[in-house]
C-alpha cells in the first residue's frame, strides 16, 4: 500500500474489518523533520475514521484536548468533508505519535490553521471513495452521484446505498489524491459552522474518569516527589529508611536530576498504596539541600535592578529605525511612564500529574500533556531509551494554558517508574507542589517615551523593557518582539531590552508575552492619547491608515492594518463607544487593541469604581479570525473565557514573589482567581474576512486588561500601570 514518497503525500488507505466495518487510514503532511524513518522507510498511518455496522463513523480526534475543543473541532472537519451527519459520529482520542498523526501539539492557537486544510481534505479522500465503490456497484458514472448523511445516491435512477455496504469495494479501490479533490463550497457546510457542545461534555458533567489526574492501572502505586523549595536546590541527605518504616510505604528513592527544570531536578520520590499515605509520608521527610546558588533571588531584588537599568540605555537593540534621537529633539510634546507586571503561575485545576509503567526497556505513559513530542523525547533521554521505547496515552487535560507545554512531570513520573519496574506508578502533585514548581509567566518593566508632532500625530516611540533571560537571550515569553504593535506603525523606534538572572524557570501562559505587552503598550498609548486631544480609537486608527500588509517578525504571520481598522471599528459599534459620557456618574469605559496569534481583537470594558473596588460590568469584543468559524458554540466560548482570565490575571491579585529563591505563594488564597459573582457580561462578535481561519484559545485575552484599565482612568483620572489592580496604594 505504501509508496516510496508516502510520507510526503496526503492519502486515505482502507482496509476491512472483522464485522464487515471499513477502516480508513488518513494520513497528513508531516514535519520536515519526521519525513523518513530512520532507515529511509516510509511511515506507517494509523487510523482516522472506522465505518462501523450500522452506518456510524468513529472519528479519531488526535490532538490533545484542553478545553480549546479540538477534539470536537477537528472531527468536524473531517465529518463534513466525509458528509456524514454529526449524530452518527462518535469522537475517540487517539494516541501520541506524531509519525503516524502529524503534530499533536495543544499551544500558540495553531491547531485550527494547521489543520484546516489537512483534515477537511482526509475527508473529502474518504468520501470519494464511497462515490467511487458506488459507481463501480452500479457501473454508472461517478458525476451522476451525490452523497449525504453517510449514503450514496443517484440522481438518475434514485437509488442509494450506505457507506458501510460499500465497505468491500471500497477497500480494494485505489487511494485518490487529496489534494486533487475539490473541497466543498462553504455555503454547503452542514457540520462546520454549527454549535456543537463537546464531545466530553456529558462525560465530564456525569464525573466520569477522564482526566490524567483520573487514570487507574492495576496494581498501581501513588508517587509524590520532594523537591527543594530553592528551585533548582541539590539534594544533599534525608532520613530515607525512617521514611520506608511507615505505613503503606512500599518505596522511598532518590532521582538525580539533571539541573534542568524541564526535566529533572534532584528529588526523593516516596511510593506508597495510596496518594494519602504517600503524602502523608511526606510530612514525616526530613531533607537537607544544597540552595546556596538560589538564596540571591528576591522579587524585591528583582525590582532593584529594574529600577537601575531603567535609568540607562538597554543592554540590547531589539529594534532601531528611523532617526529616533531626532524625531524627539524636534517634538512638539513627549509622554513617558513606566509600567510593570509580575511572574504569574498558570494553577491549572487539575494538578500537574502522570502515570508511568516501565518495563522490559520500554515505557507506557498516561499523560495530560500539551506537548507529547517533546515529553517523548525527554523520557527517551532521561531513561537512556529510544523515543519508540514511549508510549504516551493522551488523557483529557484539566487547564493547561501553557504549563502542560512544559513536560517535567512526565518525565519525573518515568524516572520513578524506571525504578520500580513492572510496577505502574502516578506520580501527583499537591497543589502546593503545582504553585512551587510552575514554569511561570516572567514578571516585566517597562520605560516608555513617546513623541507628538505639534499635529498631535504619534511620530517616534521607545521602550526599555527589563525582563529575564541570560546571555542576552530572553527567557520563554520574556521576548520584546520587533513587531510589537505600534512600533511597526511608527516610523521612528527604539526598542530596548535588558535581562535579569533569576533561578525561576519561565514558560508560555496563555497569549504568552501579549498578555504582558498588550497590557503596558495600549495603557500607555491610551496616555499618548490623551496628550493628543484624541481617545485611543481614533490614535489606532489614525496609526494604522489605508489596508496595507506590513511584515511579521520571523515567520510569524503577516500584520494587516485593513484587518485592524474592521475590529476597532466594528467593537465601536457594539459598545456604542460615541456614547460613553451618556454613561451614569462613577461609570466609565476604555478601550484596547490587539493582534497575537494571528488574531485580530479590539475590545472595551465599562466600570465602575468605588471606594477603590473596581467592578466590571460589560465588555464587548470584537475579534476577526478569518473566514470560517468552525464551532461557534466553542468559539464564544474561548472568548469568554479568554476575557475572564485576563481580568483575573488584573484583578483578583494574581502575583507569584519570592524570597531566597523561595516562591511565596502555595495556594488560591495567595494566587486568586476571578470569581462567577465578579465576571461581567461578555458580549462576543466576529468579523468575517477572506483569510485563512486562525486559532482562538489566546488572542481574546490581551485587550481587556488594558481596556480595563483604561476604563479606570475613565472614572478616576488615575492611570494603573501596576500589576495586579491596587488602587488602595499610592498613585
Amino acid at each position: 500500500m505504501m509508496a516510496a514518497d508516502i510520507s510526503r503525500r496526503r492519502f486515505v488507505g482502507a482496509s476491512l474489518l472483522a464485522g464487515g466495518g471499513l477502516l480508513l487510514d488518513i494520513a497528513i503532511p508531516l514535519p520536515a523533520h519526521a519525513a523518513q524513518a530512520s532507515a529511509g522507510e516510509p511511515r506507517v498511518l494509523t487510523a482516522f475514521i472506522r465505518i462501523l455496522p450500522g452506518n456510524r463513523f468513529v472519528i479519531g480526534g488526535k490532538n490533545a484536548e484542553i478545553g480549546q475543543g479540538a477534539k470536537t473541532s477537528l472531527p468536524m472537519m473531517i465529518a463534513e468533508e466525509f458528509d456524514v451527519d454529526w449524530d452518527q459520529v462518535t469522537v475517540e482520542q487517539t494516541h501520541a505519535d506524531q509519525l503516524l498523526f502529524g503534530a499533536q501539539s495543544a499551544g500558540g492557537s495553531r491547531t485550527t490553521p494547521r489543520e484546516w486544510l489537512p483534515m477537511r481534505q482526509a475527508g473529502a479522500a474518504a468520501r470519494a471513495m464511497m462515490v467511487a465503490a458506488a459507481a463501480r456497484q452500479w457501473n454508472v458514472p461517478e458525476d451522476g452521484l451525490t452523497t449525504g448523511s453517510g449514503i450514496v445516491t443517484d440522481r438518475r435512477s434514485g437509488r442509494s446505498v450506505a457507506y458501510v455496504d460499500l465497505a468491500p469495494i471500497a477497500a480494494a479501490l485505489a487511494v485518490p489524491d487529496p489534494a486533487s479533490l475539490k473541497l466543498k463550497d462553504p455555503a454547503d457546510f452542514r457540520v462546520i459552522g454549527k454549535p456543537i457542545p463537546g464531545v466530553d461534555t456529558p462525560a465530564i458533567v456525569a464525573g466520569q474518569p477522564l482526566f490524567g489526574i483520573d487514570h487507574r492501572q492495576p496494581g498501581m502505586l501513588h508517587a509524590v516527589l520532594e523537591t527543594s523549595p530553592a528551585v533548582g536546590g541539590k539534594l544533599k541527605s534525608a532520613n530515607l529508611d525512617e521514611v520506608r518504616a511507615l505505613p503503606g510505604v512500599r518505596h522511598v528513592v532518590t532521582i538525580a536530576g539533571d539541573g534542568q527544570a524541564e526535566s529533572l531536578f534532584d528529588g526523593v520520590a516516596i511510593l506508597s498504596e495510596s496518594f494519602w499515605s504517600a503524602n502523608k509520608a511526606r510530612e514525616s521527610l526530613r531533607a537537607e539541600w544544597d540552595d546556596s546558588a538560589q538564596l540571591g533571588f528576591s522579587t524585591q531584588g528583582y525590582a532593584v535592578q529594574a529600577a537601575e537599568a531603567l535609568k540607562g540605555a538597554g543592554a540590547g537593540e531589539v529594534l532601531r529605525k528611523g532617526d529616533i534621537d531626532a524625531v524627539f529633539a524636534g517634538a512638539a510634546k513627549t509622554v513617558t511612564a513606566r509600567y510593570e507586571y509580575p511572574f504569574l503561575a498558570h494553577g491549572t485545576l487539575e494538578p500537574q500529574n502522570c502515570t508511568a509503567l516501565f518495563r522490559d526497556g520500554a515505557v507506557e505513559i498516561w499523560a495530560p500533556t500539551q506537548n507529547p513530542e517533546s515529553g517523548r523525547g525527554l523520557v527517551a533521554k532521561a531513561l537512556g531509551i529510544a523515543p519508540d521505547k514511549v508510549r504516551i496515552n493522551l488523557t483529557r487535560i484539566g487547564g493547561g494554558f501553557g504549563r502542560r507545554l512544559m513536560n517535567d512531570y512526565m518525565v519525573q513520573a518515568a524516572a520513578i517508574a524506571a525504578r520500580v519496574p513492572g510496577t505502574p506508578v502516578k506520580l501527583l502533585y499537591t497543589r502546593q507542589d503545582d504553585f512551587r514548581r510552575d514554569f511561570y509567566r516572567p514578571a516585566g518593566w517597562h520605560a516608555f517615551a513617546a513623541a507628538l508632532d505639534g499635529q498631535g500625530r504619534l511620530v517616534g516611540l521607545r521602550d526599555h523593557a527589563v525582563s529575564f533571560g541570560k546571555d542576552g537571550t530572553p527567557t520563554r515569553a520574556g521576548e520584546l518582539p520587533a513587531a510589537l504593535v505600534p512600533a511597526n506603525l511608527v516610523d521612528a523606534v527604539l526598542l530596548e531590552q535588558t535581562l535579569l538572572a533569576t533561578n525561576l524557570p519561565t514558560g508560555w501562559l496563555r497569549a504568552p508575552g501579549s498578555n504582558a505587552l498588550g497590557f503596558v503598550s495600549q495603557a500607555f498609548l491610551d496616555e499618548v492619547a490623551q496628550a493628543a486631544g484624541k481617545d485611543l480609537p481614533s490614535l489606532m486608527l489614525e496609526l494604522l491608515g489605508a489596508p496595507r500588509s506590513l511584515p511579521g517578525e520571523g515567520r510569524g504571520p503577516v500584520f494587516k492594518t485593513g484587518r485592524a481598522r474592521g475590529v476597532i471599528e466594528k467593537v465601536m459599534a457594539m459598545a456604542d463607544w460615541q456614547g460613553r459620557a451618556k454613561l451614569p456618574k462613577g461609570r466609565g469605559k476604555g478601550f484596547a487593541f490587539y493582534f497575537s496569534h494571528a488574531g485580530y481583537f479590539a475590545e472595551v470594558v465599562e466600570v465602575s469604581v468605588s471606594e477603590g473596588q473596581v467592578a466590571v460590568h460589560e465588555v464587548w469584543a470584537a475579534g476577526d479570525v478569518g473566514s470560517q468559524i468552525v464551532n461557534p458554540l466553542n468559539a464564544l466560548h474561548q472568548v469568554q473565557g479568554s476575557v475572564i482570565e485576563g481580568l483575573g490575571q488584573a484583578l483578583a491579585g494574581q502575583n507569584v514573589t519570592q524570597v531566597a529563591g523561595v516562591v511565596e505563594q502555595q495556594n488560591f488564597d495567595a494566587h486568586p482567581f476571578q470569581r462567577i459573582d465578579a465576571t461581567p457580561k461578555i458580549n462576543v462578535e466576529f468579523v468575517t474576512t477572506d483569510n485563512p481561519p486562525t486559532g482562538l484559545g489566546e488572542p481574546a485575552l490581551p485587550p481587556v486588561i488594558p481596556a480595563m484599565v483604561n476604563a479606570i482612568f475613565a472614572v478616576t483620572g488615575r492611570r494603573v500601570r501596576s500589576l495586579p489592580v491596587d488602587l488602595s496604594a499610592p498613585a
